[in-house]
């Protein structure tokens, strides 16, 4: 028998064994395309107002996007408005729910939604604890820039809970592959997982 009395220092490779890991996860610990959404509680506008991801894309199509932080310069001038100004062509497509979350409180998120008029277009949700982040194996430790975990920057194509396309920013900041033109082309196109 193993004693676990003793610390193990786990390489990068072995850690994605690690149990607490959900099974859905790449690898690399990030949510693979085919897998079902995680269930977590999310938070808009304020703590009393509760929801639960399993029933923001429940027999719904829709966009999910995570940001490193509101009020931040490339989730605020780019990110976020992006989204906003294509909710239409979207729609189109048959993409009706939209919904934005940040490691941020809900608080944050309602000013932040307000500054850029997403009400009504874009879901602004709060993850403050970064538990849902977590789950998607999409953290990312920025407490020298930001003050704690945050998440990766990243786009998925959601069906009816299932996870159809992940766009991960290849270094959790940057602005490219999860900008919200790139994921209307891959729907366009028809790249999304079967």
């Amino acid at each position: 028998m193993f004693q676990l009395s003793k610390t193990i220092q786990l390489s990068t490779a072995v850690r994605s064994f690690h149990t607490s890991k959900p099974l859905f996860l790449f690898g690399s610990g990030v949510i693979k395309e085919g897998a079902t959404l995680p269930n977590h509680t999310l938070f808009e506008n304020e703590p009393k107002n509760k929801v639960n991801t399993k029933d923001l894309f429940a027999g719904k199509k829709g966009l999910l996007f995570g940001v490193p932080g509101a009020f931040t310069p490339g989730c605020s001038k780019t990110h976020l408005p992006g989204y906003v100004n294509s909710v239409n062509d979207f729609k189109k497509l048959g993409y009706d729910t939209i919904v934005c979350v940040t490691v941020n409180d809900p608080f944050v998120c309602q000013a932040w939604a307000k500054e850029h008029n997403a009400q009504g277009k874009v879901r602004v949700l709060a993850d403050p604890d970064a538990k849902f982040t977590k789950a998607l194996g999409l953290e990312k430790d920025m407490t020298a820039v930001l003050g704690n975990v945050r998440s990766s920057r990243y786009a998925m194509v959601i069906e009816d809970n299932k996870v159809k396309k992940v766009f991960v920013e290849p270094d959790g900041t940057g602005l490219t592959c999860s900008l919200s033109n790139n994921v209307l082309d891959a729907i366009k196109k028809g790249d999304l997982a079967k």
